[in-house]
């Protein structure tokens, strides 16, 4: 199992961004020198109060910290946007980051985001669809021609291609089975968001196989999975530091409506029941064994983990890294 680090690229409002991006390059290299994987981040898109730097831009700042290291997004807002900027974007941070980039696509869920970029929340799903196979085209073909239900490409081909060959593998990321099946009959990885139980999981790793075994697709093995997570000396003791800032994030994603969130009206009231299952909290052993059970059900070779939320200082975070970096050759 590879580790990598999922980072928190949110911060509030009175946050001196020219810190916080020098903070997030101190990251990378900490995360580098503990034998992290990958760096990927978020996207969001008008996220006020909360600043948020866009992924892309981002991803090609973080990549002069780190040579050899993955980069990615985790997710890029994909219905949202037109698959040709996307394509062209991916085969440029692919180049940057020397054949290491993975582009991590989903849906959205957010209706301000879609009335704000004047596309149509309902046409969301037909929107993904028709993208994935055709930023494949853009990466592979030399000119493409495409007529279909949400975009055109009259025989013209991309600006560049990307480094990967067959360009750079795409994850799909979504909470419902619709979503995890969608992922597997595009041929793509299903992303396992932070926030999903483990039951919950499992009902939806077994509705991917049985897509995938229905489809006699058999090239696309093992699921990247993200998790929050804290460690320290006792497990009350990482709950206590984590807890304010985990809380205030997850208060933010409920009055998005994000999918698990929502339900939970008084999460400030149940908010330890809510992180037992869903996130990684403990002592070193502990998060050790939370781990491998992830590896051993579900196959998961991508752990993608969280280790900051807004309020958290910096100190704590590069704690946390060279802690797990202690425990990779155990996971691994």
């Amino acid at each position: 199992m590879r580790l990598g680090l999922f980072m928190a690229t949110q911060w509030p409002a009175d946050a001196e961004l020219k810190n916080e991006i020098s903070n997030l390059c101190e990251q990378t290299r900490v995360a580098k020198q503990n034998g992290f994987s990958s760096i990927m981040v978020g996207q969001h898109f008008l996220s006020e109060p909360l600043q948020m730097i866009q992924a892309e831009p981002l991803v090609a700042r973080l990549a002069a910290e780190a040579e050899g290291m993955t980069f990615g997004l985790a997710i890029l807002l994909l219905a949202m946007q037109n698959p040709v900027i996307v394509a062209e974007n991916s085969a440029s941070l692919d180049w940057i980051t020397d054949g290491n980039y993975i582009l991590g696509v989903g849906l959205g869920y957010r209706k301000e985001e879609f009335q704000a970029l004047n596309v149509h929340f309902e046409s969301r799903v037909g929107r993904l669809e028709e993208a994935v196979p055709l930023i494949r085209r853009l990466w592979t073909e030399d000119k493409v021609e495409h007529r279909g239900d949400h975009f055109t490409i009259s025989g013209l081909g991309a600006s560049i291609k990307p480094k990967q060959p067959s360009g750079p593998p795409i994850w799909i990321g979504g909470d419902v089975i619709s979503a995890v099946k969608r992922a597997a009959k595009l041929g793509c990885p299903w992303i396992i968001p932070p926030t999903m139980a483990f039951n919950d999981i499992a009902i939806r790793i077994n509705a991917y196989e049985q897509t995938i075994k229905t489809l006699g697709n058999d090239k696309v093995k093992g699921q990247p999975l993200i998790r929050e997570l804290a460690i320290g000396r006792t497990k009350q003791e990482a709950f206590e530091v984590a807890r304010k800032p985990l809380l205030a994030k997850y208060e933010s994603y409920a009055t998005w409506g994000q999918t698990d969130t929502k339900k939970e009206r008084t999460l400030s009231d149940t908010f330890e029941e809510f992180c037992r299952d869903r996130f990684i909290i403990g002592d070193e052993q502990e998060v050790v064994d939370e781990i491998l059970k992830y590896k051993e059900s579900f196959g998961v070779d991508n752990l993608l983990v969280r280790v900051q939320w807004p309020g958290l200082g910096q100190g704590e975070v590069l704690k946390t890294l060279d802690h797990l970096g202690k425990i990779i050759a155990t996971v691994s």
